[in-house]
């Protein structure tokens, strides 16, 4: 599997790259303007429910989007970790360390698998809150729907734009490494 990897990276290095920071960017962009752009929007509809209603249909239409492009990054980083060799410059067959540059690298590898990883974690919690949410609304129970929605507006979203930003970051500190 790993030479099959290797192989695909070494074949396809650009549109694996391409469809990798383009998921990273469909998916913390579409956060940040759902919550600097649209959500604002939102707060102004006067009436209650058929705001909760909005903010629901916005999160459904934006998790909807967002999904294939999670699992596109996550494809695409498991290529790019493996195709770029990081291990293999970092550690001998036995796990010793054999450059600690590379293995400094190596590291920043695992932080931004790590950080990804968390984000769809967080991703799948907003979803699961946002369909708890919609079931609410359908019952006509306004105040359940709303705290369902409230913690992904003001924490979950906000946690993910903020890794989201600092993957992306990493993402250009590997690129740029040798």
């Amino acid at each position: 599997m790993k030479e099959f990897l290797i192989e695909l990276f070494a074949d396809y290095r650009i549109p694996i790259i391409f469809l990798h920071v383009i998921s990273a960017v469909v998916w913390v962009g579409g956060m940040i303007a759902m919550k600097f752009a649209a959500h604002p929007s939102f707060v102004r509809i006067e009436s209650p429910l058929h705001r909760l209603e909005r903010i629901s249909q916005a999160l459904g239409r934006l998790f909807l989007i967002v999904s294939p492009f999670v699992v596109i990054l996550i494809i695409t980083a498991v290529i790019m970790a493996v195709g770029l060799g990081f291990r293999a410059a970092a550690v001998d067959a036995n796990g010793n360390v054999i450059d600690t540059y590379a293995m400094h690298i190596y590291n920043i590898v695992h932080v931004k698998e790590s950080i990804w990883t968390i984000m769809s974690i967080n991703l799948g919690a907003m979803i699961w809150r946002r369909n708890k949410a919609e079931k609410l609304l359908v019952k006509g129970d306004a105040t359940g729907a709303k705290k369902s929605l409230e913690l992904i507006g003001k924490y979950m979203v906000p946690v993910n734009i903020i890794l989201g930003i600092i993957a992306i970051y990493l993402g250009v500190t590997l690129r740029n490494a040798y």
